[in-house]
């Protein structure tokens, strides 16, 4: 069903606007969006502060990380956000599929401010991390990838 233009210029809670048009599922996630793009904001404070009072003028490898990461993940879940919006598949697959993806969303970043605040690696795979971070790696490589797979197939099968 195409969203009404006209919609966007509504004040929310009235009759036809955009907000109306759109499931739970969709609206939490932009939510989600939002609230891993303050947490970027929030980030980028952080890395500022170490930039002026590092004697080299830079944050810390892990801070700069978790800043940029967060910033790509908070627009990344409003991707996920329009693919929900367009799914075919039923809102609790739509569901489960965020779930995951801004799960391992937020452990990424999670693990960044770790080691950002730890500053006890500038490279968090070398040395060769141990079986516990491998076995997560495939998890989030599987959990990303797999769920983006299956919202964009739902895509296509609204759109064929």
């Amino acid at each position: 069903m195409p969203i009404d233009s006209r919609a966007i210029c509504h004040v929310a809670g009235e009759r036809g606007a955009l907000i109306d048009q759109l499931d739970a599922v969709t609206i939490a996630t932009v939510v989600a969006a939002g609230l891993i793009l303050a947490w970027a904001m929030l980030l980028g404070v952080w890395k500022y502060r170490q930039i002026l009072t590092s004697p080299n003028g830079q944050a810390h490898v892990y801070v700069d990380i978790a800043h940029r990461a967060a910033l790509m993940y908070s627009f990344a879940t409003l991707v996920l956000a329009a693919l929900t919006a367009l799914s075919a598949w039923p809102a609790w697959v739509n569901a489960v599929c965020v779930a995951v993806a801004v799960f391992f969303f937020v452990a990424a970043i999670a693990s960044y401010v770790l080691h950002g605040a730890l500053r006890d690696t500038d490279n968090q795979f070398h040395p060769r991390p141990g079986g516990l971070v491998r076995g997560f790696m495939i998890a989030l490589i599987v959990g990303e990838v797999g769920t983006v797979v299956v919202l964009v197939v739902g895509v296509v099968v609204a759109w064929a």
